[in-house]
Parts: C-alpha cells; sequence; structure tokens
C-alpha cells in the first residue's frame, strides 16, 4: 500500500475565495485600459490613420505576412509604421524593419499580450497624421489579446494551414472580436492534408460573413486581395 497522502488545497484568504477579488481587479485594468484604447482611437481617427491590430498564435507566419504588406505599401510610397510586441528580443522588429517601415519594438518580459498604454508609449513621437496605416503586430497568443482593446480600426486573426481546421472552435473568442481572418502557408495546404471547406464552415460558424483571405507569402497567393480589403478601408473606424 502507498504511504502517499491526498493533497488538500485551501483558499489563501481564510473563509472565502479569491475570485470575486482577482475579477474586481481584472475589471479595473481593463475599464483604464479601455479608456486609453478609446483616447487613441479617437487619435488615430483624427489623424486620419487607419489601424490593424495582427493576432495570431506563434508560428502563424504572422511577422511575415506584415512584413510583406509593409514592403508592398512602402513600394507604393504610402506611409506606414508598425510596433511589434513579443516577450523579449528585438529579432522581429528587425527583420520587418527591412521592409523600410519605421518598426519599434515592444517587450512585454513575459506579459502574453500588449496593452493600450504599452502601444501609446511606443508612439512618442511619431506623426500620426503623417500616417496612413500603423500596424500593431500583437504577441503571439490566441486568448490573451482577445479582451485588450489597442485603439484599432481593424483586427486580423491569423492562422496557418499547419495549426488545424478546428482552431476557431477552439478559440471563439479571437474570431468573434476579428473583422477579417487570414489563412497563411496556403502553398502547404496539401502537404498538411489541408480541408478548406472545413475551416471556413468553422470560422463562418464562429463569426458569419466575415472576409476570410487565404494567403502565402512564400508563393505571393492571396496578397493583392488581402491587399485590396485593406485599402478598401482607409479611413473607416469599424471598431
Amino acid at each position: 500500500m502507498s504511504d502517499a497522502q491526498p493533497i488538500e488545497t485551501r483558499s489563501t484568504q481564510p473563509g472565502g475565495n479569491q475570485t470575486p477579488r482577482i475579477l474586481e481587479v481584472r475589471t479595473k485594468i481593463l475599464k483604464k485600459n479601455d479608456e486609453i484604447a478609446r483616447a487613441m482611437r479617437a487619435e488615430f481617427a483624427a489623424a486620419g490613420v487607419v489601424v490593424v491590430n495582427l493576432v495570431s498564435s506563434p508560428g502563424t507566419g504572422k511577422t511575415a505576412f506584415l512584413k510583406e504588406t509593409l514592403t508592398r505599401l512602402v513600394e507604393r510610397r504610402i506611409q506606414v509604421a508598425a510596433v511589434v510586441g513579443d516577450l523579449e528580443t528585438d529579432y522581429d522588429a528587425q527583420r520587418l524593419a527591412a521592409s523600410g517601415a519605421p518598426v519599434r519594438q515592444i517587450m512585454t518580459h513575459g506579459l502574453c499580450h500588449l496593452e493600450a498604454d504599452m502601444v501609446q508609449a511606443h508612439l512618442e513621437g511619431w506623426d500620426l497624421a503623417a500616417l496612413r496605416y500603423l500596424f500593431i503586430e500583437n504577441v503571439g497568443n490566441l486568448v490573451c489579446p482577445t479582451s485588450w482593446d489597442l485603439g484599432e480600426s481593424l483586427r486580423v486573426a491569423l492562422l496557418s494551414v499547419t495549426e488545424g481546421e478546428d482552431k476557431p472552435l477552439k478559440y471563439p473568442g479571437l474570431f468573434n472580436t476579428a473583422d477579417v481572418a487570414v489563412i497563411t502557408k496556403i502553398d502547404l495546404a496539401e502537404a498538411c492534408d489541408f480541408d478548406r471547406d472545413l475551416l471556413r464552415a468553422n470560422i463562418e460558424a464562429v463569426r458569419p460573413g466575415i472576409p476570410v483571405f487565404e494567403t502565402s507569402v512564400k508563393t505571393g497567393t492571396g496578397i493583392d486581395q488581402w491587399m485590396t480589403h485593406l485599402f478598401s478601408r482607409r479611413g473607416r473606424q469599424v471598431r
């Protein structure tokens, strides 16, 4: 017979559960974030800049997709800038800077999402009125960024063909708050036995009517269609 004893867990708050207190603190933090985000959105609207928040899991190809988007905008002489969030390192910012667009790195040092005040601080010194587009590459995560408004006018949910067709059903919060869905690495569809119809049906079930673009940075597939959609959103504050 084992001598192991069952583990008894107790609340660290005598006679009660900490959940209400945790929810209260979280509500206050989100309220403050939303206040900053509203102020930023008003500032963006006044400046006439379209702000795009890119959200995905790590490894989706978000940085490659953004670099291609920035490169095409720069080639058209369209004023654009980007801020990119990561837990550590400025590697992604260096990659994006190769597009020719000004880029700033936000290191969250362990935080799994960007918050409005972080973005606000890293925009200091930039003339927003001189920009037509501002991109925010969020930290790679499908859960945390969903609740944090960054003042964006367009939220884009990205997922790759390598991640599985059930992602929208497993993470409905992201797709419910997104304005556009982008499927990346479509050039790998056959190798991954990707079921296009199933993924699209799952996206539609969670967010009916959302625009969906199948893309490949490697082959260029779908990028023109994405750019056309991006141009169509110019000046529209949709959130």
